[in-house]
């Protein structure tokens, strides 16, 4: 029973997304024309208007998720349209197995999950015919289609958890795991410093300066490095110019009137119940401390986000906004009138109004308008810059020509100064060759650029003339360095043999119950990986930044039983494997009857689908 009851809550979240979409906007375009089918598996088709459904739902969802408009031709790059296709061709599949085994589900039972369904209701939380035919007509599904899909998708869920019904992972398997990552460390360990010798090293002998020069090259040696001759032009550059219109800014001002003048508004959560008595009396539960409200939002199977409204402006909440807002701190307020019946709203945070008079915006406004107008200037410009290279003009005519401005730039990894500070510069620099005829390039931020690559020096060992200064101090800290690994090593020698590690004269720190992903302050980013390698009583050295560090492994300490951090860890890491291995187990399944019933696709028809997107 308790399956049953999953199966049918996943049915009912398949409708209710679907019934967002319609909302969305979704289902009022057709997609097929007089094709109906963009595939099959076997004997079951793959609708083409649940295709183009889907497909538009994972753009706007793409969109969302990126904050810009995604067209399908670009989405396609990701392989956004072949995931739909075979999320569909996987779906049929699993349909059509269903309807080869005879699985479905009687009249009764899609009755009973279309009446169940919230957006269907009305204020008295019964089954309203009226909004059932009217929630469908805006998805564009007649009502006998809709409860075909309910059907199916039930008896899609019956085959679902009949394949994966009972699937648990070994506790051989989640134990060792476990017991590896959760698995613990104690250590004795001392970072050894220059306070650890018996004298600061000296100043280096010009013998030794000269030799640690040519036996470490690569601390010297410049990256490769690239010449470059460059004309750009930067909205910046040209802003002196740009004259601001009063009016315009006016105009600016209104148009965006809601960025500086802004209500009150809440953020709200909103729990709709079948009744106003129902929601009256939640509300003296929550009140006597009975139940709390998101006790009442898990109760009904909802998440928070499902009930989640956003930041709202009274008029934005209708006949319940006067309510909601006469709180005067956070809380809850209702029974309240909504459009999906009485209901209680909790108020989150309250956001403050705000105005910001057109003489406080000036300034900004200003700075963005010119900044506008100067890229759309420099736009104007790039069809005649164009030309004066295509016809042959260098880049310092064209500097000396127009509005751009040349320079010469040695470049090189860690360059980052000026026209290199920009993402689209280093990126045509590394590219370019000698030769290259100069081209345009664009700057994200506006503008635009040209190169020229005049030369490129390979890799090259600076003089020790030059880099004499930056010899000396890498010496220092690399024979330091040397010198306490090998006061280190000689402390382990004394310890094998015998001597205690609290009697070498080391600054000891100890550290208990390490994990592998614990951080130990001043210890090498090797140190504790490493200890995860050691054995008890086992010494090492590690070589750190001018220094040197010696560790002990004191002891391996098994998870903690009692620990309930563990112990939930333990128990996610169960269910994620669970899923994990049920996942896998469907999509073989799935694999095995899509091989078994055949797939055909429709690539005429899914182009079809394809052209009808902007």
């Amino acid at each position: 029973m308790a399956k049953k009851n999953k199966a049918g809550q996943v049915v009912v979240w398949i409708i209710l997304g679907l019934l967002m979409f319609a909302l969305a906007g979704f289902g009022v375009t057709s997609f097929g024309g007089s094709v109906r089918a963009v595939g099959t598996v076997g004997n079951t088709d793959i609708d083409v208007e649940v295709y183009g459904r889907e497909l538009q739902q994972e753009l706007q969802a793409l969109s969302r998720n990126t904050g810009q408009a995604v067209t399908l031709a670009q989405a396609q790059q990701f392989g956004l349209d072949r995931t739909v296709l075979a999320r569909l061709v996987s779906r049929a599949a699993l349909d059509n197995e269903a309807a080869r085994l005879g699985l479905s589900v009687g009249d009764q039972t899609v009755s009973d999950q279309v009446t169940s369904i919230q957006a269907f209701q009305g204020s008295d939380g019964s089954f309203d015919r009226q909004a059932y035919a009217f929630s469908l007509e805006n998805a564009g599904l007649s009502i006998a289609e809709f409860e075909d899909q309910v059907r199916a998708d039930t008896s899609r869920n019956i085959l679902q958890a009949a394949v994966v019904g009972g699937m648990e992972a070994p506790a051989e398997f989640t134990d060792t795991l476990f017991s590896w990552a959760r698995e613990r460390r104690d250590i004795t360990w001392a970072l050894l410093g220059e306070a650890e010798l018996p004298a600061p090293v000296g100043e280096p002998t010009d013998a030794q300066i000269e030799a640690f020069h040519s036996e470490n090259p690569a601390l010297f040696t410049l990256p490769e490095t690239r010449v470059v001759t460059y004309a750009w032009l930067t909205p910046s550059m040209i802003l002196e110019d740009v004259e601001v219109d009063e009016a315009a800014l006016r105009t600016l001002y209104d148009e965006r009137i809601s960025e500086f003048v802004r209500p009150e508004r809440r953020l709200v959560e909103r729990l709709v119940f079948g009744s106003e008595s129902e929601a009256a009396a939640a509300r003296e539960q929550i009140e006597g401390g009975e139940t709390t409200f998101d006790d009442l939002v898990a109760g009904r199977g909802l998440t928070l986000a499902d009930i989640d409204m956003g930041d709202v402006s009274q008029a934005e909440l209708d006949a319940a906004g006067e309510g909601v807002f006469a709180l005067e701190d956070t809380g809850i307020a209702g029974p309240l009138p909504s459009p999906l019946g009485p209901a209680l709203f909790r108020v989150n945070a309250i956001l403050s109004a705000v105005e910001t008079s057109f003489e406080d915006a000036r300034d900004e406004l200003a700075a963005e308008f010119a900044s506008d107008r100067a890229r759309r200037e420099i736009d104007a410009m790039l069809t005649d810059l164009d030309d004066l290279l295509a016809g042959g003009a260098t880049l310092e005519e064209l500097a000396a020509d127009t509005a751009m401005e040349a320079g010469m730039i040695e470049f090189r990894d860690g360059v980052e100064d000026g026209i290199a500070a920009y993402d689209e510069f280093r990126t045509a620099a590394l590219v370019a060759n000698e030769g290259d005829f100069p081209e345009l390039y664009d700057f994200e931020e506006g503008g635009t650029f040209a190169i020229r690559l005049d030369e490129i020096r390979p890799p090259e060992l600076q003089p020790l003339s030059d880099v004499r200064h930056l010899v000396i101090p890498a010496w220092k800290e690399a024979e330091t360095e040397r010198l306490l690994i090998e006061r280190a090593q000689d402390a382990i020698l004394a310890i094998e043999g015998g001597a205690e590690m609290a009697g070498q004269d080391l600054p000891l720190r100890t550290e208990r119950g390490i994990l592998r992903e614990s951080f130990v302050e001043d210890a090498p980013f090797q140190l504790v990986e490493n200890v995860f390698l050691m054995s008890p009583g086992d010494l090492r050295v590690f070589a750190a930044p001018g220094g040197a560090a010696l560790v002990r492994l004191d002891a391996i300490l098994e998870p903690d039983p009692d620990d309930d951090e563990a112990l939930g860890l333990l128990d996610a890491f169960t269910r994620q494997t669970a899923q994990g291995m049920a996942g896998d187990a469907l999509e073989m399944f799935s694999r095995a009857v899509q091989s078994q019933a055949g797939i055909s696709i429709n690539q005429q028809a899914i182009n079809a689908v394809h052209a009808q997107f902007p």
